[in-house]
């Protein structure tokens, strides 16, 4: 009869019976708790206490055995199930009921619409599976009696497996005879539970699945043994690394489904695209992970959606969360709904403001935000507006019209729609209206008027622009309409050239050409102003102004032909030249014999071709020196050069070879510079040039070798001849030139510009009333009286008497005695013969020792004239004020020259001199700084050998 169930308890020593048991009824199936047996028999349920783990005597009698249903209850329980904790059974008429075994009593129940064919809880029975009479499968959520259809159910399913493992808690299988069905129940989501099949797996033949722990499946075989199947689902790869890209992505697909979110982030860093981790953040909003789907974003750099994330992440109102959630995955409508559910149903009417659903904005507004509708409305109508709907955005317009002062701003904006919308949909007298009536909105004006213009509506367009203070736009519209009595008007605030133009041809074309020319100038259109200042109003004199101010090419082409026609040929040729038309230009000068004035005029701006044009012209001409000028300019040399040598030289004109000498220094050509050579030296024409000429033509090849020994050479002729300033000036400018060139400067010309300079110091000192100084320059002078022959006596004798005013007795003495020798006494001026004579007579040799001072290499004492050291054996440098030795504590230099001075003695004499007496410039006192640290000027450079 099988109603009889035997009881064993698993010990230490393996399975021992404890009891037996005998029921009412044949048993269908029974269900076991830790301490209480359910027997399923014959349409009812005995819950009952298993003897031997329970029975400590604490449990009452009423609460060792309970049969269900109860005995008034008319219906049949069809399947039950045990948990820890409760008592769970369907019946035939659909009734789910929940018994709390602790409490002894019923808590929950539910009722299905046809009858329950199974029950299958999870451990804690806070979820389950039930199928009903149709084969359906439904999951079945006891504390809010929620019932979910579970997709794809097979009707031959013969039971289900709920997951063990904690973390896949949501998981379940369904099976049949064929295949094992993986099933995902998952509670939180975007859109509310939901159940979804993961895939399916073959279940091996006559196997029967009794365990389901981390998708692995615990079968029984018929035998009786068990085996194990890992579910298709759970083949995740142990080493995802090995996977190929598309293994990768199926599994990441697997974890997304299963809710592994851990695993799901490994295999998205495997892939590596961009695709994946979005995929993996999508999925984590929908079950609302959103602390997991901030962290996907972070890491690719989704700066957006991680800060919107982070701004609701404390949201506890799970409505409102899951609303904010189903807006960022684009799913509006499910958004709206659950705003409304949420407890912050405004929230709908922002998303759809901020999406610009007008319609649906306005839906809700009237519902939830009645005093929102003008602002929306306002809204809407600029949208209807930009799409070209302009009798609903009127309607829309005039709805957004609030009539508050507060909101004076917003009804200005509305107003200024319907004035728009007004003209768009033809009532112009009231579009314009409106427009006129917002004084201070000038853009409205400017708006409307554009419409008008449009329409052709010219007049009130350009009243509406004027009004605006758009002048430009009005007077285009006034033009347009041929209303050029307003265009005057508005000229003077009209900054448009292009409308200055327009009005110019107008005056034009009716003959009043002051009023073109001025408005072409305002026009910046200075072709037509000079066009009309020479054919109409004969003021060729503004024409030539203008194209010398603007350089107007097709200007200087009227100007041109003007002149021309008056036989005018140098200025024709002057603007044919600014006109670019050199062609033109350069027949012109050749017909009329202006050739001279077109070379001047072409300067800088002609090409080679136009340079070699003009020196055949003047070759033609046997003009030589502009012939050689312009085959310079054109780099013919050769032939540059052979015309500057058939130029006739005079002392007065020297420019011919002054360009010989530019040549060849620009030639570079061995050839030529002999050449010219010959002809300074006078090997051509037997008159030798000028030495001045050598000097320059060496500085301009850059030969400053030569140059120096020119120099020196010139220098002496100089000297020779008495013109001591000249050579002076010759040695300063080489000395320059080779310091500047950094190439050492030759000893003997250091020393002739020395002894050069201290003669013109003698002026100076003697000027000033300082003799002493004065003396002892012309001590120095005389001992090299052989470089001064025109004036040996002259000079002898100012040494004498300056000596000899100055107390230098002895030194005044010798002098006067090397003036008695026979070729000097009678070359002696009468006035100072007979004093001279007396000094002779009567010597008298006292004479103080001149003053030391250190020298500035090595601080011993010389006397301060004195410029060998005789310790150190060093060259010093002198002054060029006073002509002494330079002090190392008190140094400056000419700040033009560049040439070293005693810094108190230069202060001195610029405060009654205004020249330096090296370099002859113009120096002031404040110009004249000291220099601490004159080592620059003891120990120059040696230069370039």
């Amino acid at each position: 009869m099988n109603n009889r169930a035997w009881f064993y308890i698993l010990g230490d020593k393996g399975p021992e019976r404890m009891k037996d048991k005998e029921y009412l009824g044949t048993i269908n199936s029974m269900a076991l708790n830790a301490d209480y047996a359910a027997v399923f028999f014959e349409n009812k349920v005995q819950l009952h206490l298993i003897e031997g783990e329970g029975g400590d005597g604490t449990t009452s009698e009423e609460r060792e055995t309970r049969l269900f249903p109860d005995s008034d209850m008319n219906t049949k329980i069809t399947c039950c199930a045990l948990t820890n904790d409760f008592l769970i059974y369907g019946t035939n008429a659909g009734g789910l009921q929940y018994f709390f075994i602790e409490d002894w009593q019923f808590v929950n129940e539910f009722r299905h619409v046809v009858g329950i064919r199974k029950v299958y809880p999870d451990l804690t029975g806070s979820r389950l599976v039930f199928i009903d009479d149709k084969s359906d499968g439904y999951v079945y959520n006891p504390v809010n009696d929620a019932t979910l259809d579970i997709p794809n159910f097979s009707p031959t399913v013969k039971g289900i497996l709920w997951e063990n493992w904690p973390l896949d808690r949501g998981v379940f299988i369904a099976y049949d005879d064929d295949k094992v069905y993986t099933y995902v129940y998952c509670k939180e989501m975007v859109g509310g539970p939901k159940v979804m099949l993961a895939g399916t797996t073959k279940l091996p033949y006559a196997q029967y699945p009794i365990m389901l722990n981390n998708g692995e499946v615990t079968c029984q075989t018929q035998s009786g043994k068990t085996t194990t199947l890992m579910l298709s689902t759970h083949c995740f790869h142990e080493k995802p690394s090995e996977l190929a890209p598309a293994d990768l992505r199926s599994a990441l697909q697997q974890c997304l489904i299963l809710k592994r979110f851990k695993d799901a982030w490994v295999l998205c860093h495997f892939l590596n695209s961009k695709e994946a981790w979005l995929d993996l953040a999508k999925a984590a909003i929908q079950h609302m992970e959103v602390d997991f789907a901030i962290r996907v974003y972070r890491n690719i750099g989704e700066a957006g959606m991680v800060l919107s994330l982070q701004k609701i992440r404390g949201v506890e109102d799970g409505n409102l969360l899951a609303g904010y959630l189903a807006m960022f995955m684009e799913d509006f409508s499910l958004g709206q709904d659950l705003f409304l559910a949420s407890s912050h149903p405004m929230a709908a009417l922002e998303m759809r403001r901020d999406l610009l659903h007008w319609d649906q904005a306005l839906q809700l507004a009237k519902a939830l935000a009645p005093d929102q509708i003008p602002y929306i409305s306002k809204e809407y109508a600029q949208q209807l507006e930009f799409t070209g709907d302009y009798g609903n955005a009127l309607t829309h317009y005039e709805k957004g019209i609030t009539r508050e002062e507060q909101q004076r701003e917003h009804d200005e904006a509305c107003a200024a729609g319907i004035a728009r919308m007004s003209l768009r949909m033809g009532d112009i007298r009231r579009g314009v209206n409106m427009a006129m009536k917002m004084p201070t909105n000038r853009m409205l004006k400017k708006e409307c008027a554009s419409i008008l213009e449009s329409m052709k509506q010219y007049s009130e367009s350009a009243m509406l622009y004027e009004k605006g203070g758009y002048f430009d736009k009005a007077a285009a519209v006034y033009i347009r309409s041929k209303n050029w009595t307003k265009v005057g008007e508005l000229l003077p605030q009209v900054s448009s050239p292009k409308i200055h133009a327009q009005y110019a041809k107008a005056k034009e074309a009716d003959g009043r050409y002051k009023e073109a020319a001025a408005a072409y100038e305002n026009a910046k259109d200075f072709d037509n102003v000079i066009r009309i200042h020479l054919d109409y109003l004969n003021n060729p004199e503004e024409a030539v102004k203008i194209v010398r101010e603007t350089q107007s090419i097709e200007g200087a082409k009227m100007v041109a032909r003007f002149f021309q026609k008056l036989n005018d040929y140098s200025s024709a040729i002057q603007f044919l030249v600014m006109s670019r038309c050199n062609d033109e230009a350069f027949q012109m000068a050749q017909q009329h014999g202006q050739m001279e004035i077109y070379a001047d005029i072409i300067g800088a701006d002609a090409t080679p071709d136009d340079y070699q044009s003009i020196a055949l012209y003047f070759e033609n001409e046997k003009n030589h020196f502009l012939a050689g000028k312009f085959f310079l300019l054109c780099t013919q040399y050769g032939r540059a050069l052979k015309h500057f040598l058939k130029c006739p030289v005079s002392n007065e004109d020297s420019q011919a070879i002054e360009m010989a000498i530019e040549t060849v220094g620009q030639a570079n050509d061995d050839q030529l510079t002999h050449q010219l050579i010959d002809y300074l030296m006078g090997e051509t024409d037997n008159m030798p040039k000028d030495a001045k000429y050598l000097f320059r033509l060496y500085m301009a090849l850059k030969q400053y070798r030569e140059a120096a020994r020119t120099a020196i050479i010139i220098a002496r002729e100089e000297q020779n001849a008495g013109n001591y300033r000249n050579a002076h000036d010759v040695l300063f400018s080489m000395y320059t030139e080779l310091k500047s060139h950094k190439i050492k400067i030759p000893a003997e010309m250091a020393n002739n510009l020395m002894i050069l300079h201290s003669y013109i110091l003698v002026k100076i000192h003697v000027k000033r009333g300082d003799h002493l100084k004065g003396a002892r320059m012309l001590i120095r002078v005389a001992n090299n009286i052989s470089k001064f022959p025109s004036h040996v006596v002259p000079i002898l004798t100012s040494t004498v008497i300056e000596c000899h005013r100055s107390g230098l007795k002895n030194s005044s003495f010798s002098y006067a005695a090397m003036l008695m020798r026979p070729e000097y006494r009678n070359k002696i001026d009468l006035k100072y013969k007979k004093k001279i004579e007396a000094i002779v007579r009567k010597p008298d040799k006292t004479e103080e020792e001149e003053p030391n001072s250190p020298c500035p290499y090595c601080k011993f004492q010389i006397p301060e004239t004195e410029l060998v050291c005789p310790e150190c054996k060093n060259n010093i440098p002198y002054c060029i004020i006073t002509g002494r030795h330079l002090l190392r504590d008190d140094f400056a230099a000419c700040p033009k020259c560049d040439f070293p001075a005693l810094h108190s003695e230069f202060k001195n004499l610029m405060e009654s001199e205004d020249n330096c007496p090296m370099c002859s410039e113009r120096v002031s006192v404040n110009q004249v700084a000291k220099i601490d640290d004159p080592s620059l000027y003891l120990h120059p450079d040696e230069g370039e050998e």
